[in-house]
């Protein structure tokens, strides 16, 4: 009986495949634009490649972008697709640009658990660049929405006169 008991112990405990011991392989998303790694080393400044390509995070209040309320629009700094309008754009107090909502159609949203608790990611729609995150945090009178983003991540393209 004794022989039995410990065979199936010894059978569970081997047969155990609990999901926190899978590693899950995403598929590859692809995009309008994709460049080696080397190329993309090669087109942006280090704080860029490192926001842009592996998902880093300036600085709160680094970027001059924090505070710069002038007309215009703001670009993938990687690719220079539009992804947000200064009209939407608010200060949050947190040291990073922030705006109400995106231009729609060129950033794509998906899931970040890297600092142990799941978050909305924000990525550029044509290149695949890290951009920040959303929250639900933003301005109650317009989207209620905070797009978190990294000023390493944007080109601003002032409005013509």
């Amino acid at each position: 009986m004794k022989k039995i008991a410990l065979l199936t112990i010894i059978g569970l405990f081997l047969s155990c495949n609990s999901s926190a011991q899978k590693t899950e392989t995403k598929a590859k998303e692809t995009f309008e634009i994709t460049k080696t790694d080397a190329e993309w080393k090669a087109q942006l400044t280090d704080a860029e490649y490192n926001v842009l390509r592996k998902a880093g995070t300036e600085r709160p209040f680094s970027s001059p972008l924090d505070k710069n309320y002038k007309e215009g629009v703001y670009h993938c700094a990687a690719c220079n697709t539009p992804l947000f309008k200064s009209e939407h754009k608010f200060d949050s107090g947190t040291g990073w640009p922030s705006f109400d909502r995106v231009i729609e159609g060129n950033v794509a949203f998906g899931t970040d658990t890297k600092i142990g608790y799941t978050r909305d990611e924000e990525h550029c729609a044509t290149c695949g660049g890290h951009l920040g995150h959303v929250f639900n945090d933003g301005p109650k009178e317009t989207t209620g929405k905070r797009h978190c983003i990294n000023g390493a991540a944007l080109r601003f393209v002032p409005a013509e006169d």
